[in-house]
């Protein structure tokens, strides 16, 4: 009677283990995933990301969005000749020189709306060189591996079935948690390649507006944006190489159900790092 009831307990501990391993695995290979792929979706230029949909929104921007911008450059163009001339004496004293400066801001401000595309590109080009030598430098793995599963698996079997039972609903609910969290991460890097999509494709209407002091503004912080975008990356970058040092202190030794939740915990702090890289970005760089 006693080796039955031996073998009803190995025959559940085994399904039990079975079933937390199978719950975990696929848990942290979607995270594992999604962490991985975040270097290398940063670090990838808008022109590179998806081909298609760059030539979509250059075009329709070239096409839709620079001849509104040439209009409003010609507007701030006249505006601007106005102030000049009535800014000496009211009319009473006119000098040919503010003639040439009104004609170089206007080749100037000619310039940058022709070559919007190029100067956004560069800007992100810049972002795109600090990621992949940051990339370079933090190089702690994120990943979660078969050797810690192995570590996982040999703890399991030295517990009883009640105490496996707990921690088989506690890693279902950790599964669920991190595959939610995983779409999450997936939405946020992929929403901000969308947003600079978004960016990109009304580029040339703050490009017309340099040509004026006043309304300058708008262009400025039109570029400050551009490069909040841009070191976004880094931040990102920053969050995945804390997120390395903080999930290789897990160990999954002795404390099972601890070990779990501090997973679940530090990739709740990562996504809502990622979360905050866009303020953060901004914030830093005083755009708005």
């Amino acid at each position: 009677m006693d080796s039955l009831f031996q073998s009803i307990e190995d025959w559940l501990k085994e399904v039990l283990i079975s079933g937390i391993m199978d719950n975990l695995s696929g848990a942290f290979d979607s995270v594992n995933q999604q962490v991985g792929q975040i270097t290398a979706n940063v670090s990838t230029s808008p022109a590179s990301f998806l081909p298609s949909v760059y030539a979509l929104i250059r075009n329709i921007s070239e096409n839709v969005i620079l001849p509104v911008a040439g209009i409003i450059l010609t507007f701030i163009a006249c505006y601007e000749l106005i102030q000049l001339v009535i800014s000496h004496n009211n009319l009473a004293n006119i000098e040919t020189w503010i003639f040439w400066k009104w004609v170089f801001k206007t080749f100037v401000a000619v310039c940058l709306i022709s070559n919007t595309f190029d100067i956004t590109m560069a800007v992100f080009d810049v972002g795109q060189w600090v990621v992949q030598r940051s990339g370079s430098i933090i190089s702690g793995s994120t990943a979660i591996d078969d050797s810690t599963l192995a570590t996982m698996r040999s703890t399991l079997e030295t517990l009883g079935p009640g105490t496996l039972l707990g921690i088989f609903l506690q890693s279902f609910i950790v599964q669920i948690g991190i595959h939610i969290l995983s779409i999450a991460i997936f939405v946020i890097i992929n929403g901000r390649m969308i947003e600079i999509y978004l960016y990109t494709s009304m580029a040339p209407i703050p490009f017309a507006t340099f040509g004026n002091k006043d309304q300058s503004m708008m262009g400025q912080n039109y570029l400050r944006s551009l490069f909040a975008l841009a070191f976004q990356g880094f931040l990102i970058m920053i969050c995945v190489g804390i997120y390395a040092v903080l999930i290789t202190r897990v160990a999954f030794t002795s404390d099972i159900t601890g070990s779990l939740w501090s997973v679940m915990g530090y990739t709740v702090l990562l996504a809502f790092t990622l979360f905050k890289t866009g303020t953060l970005a901004k914030s830093i760089l005083h755009a708005h």
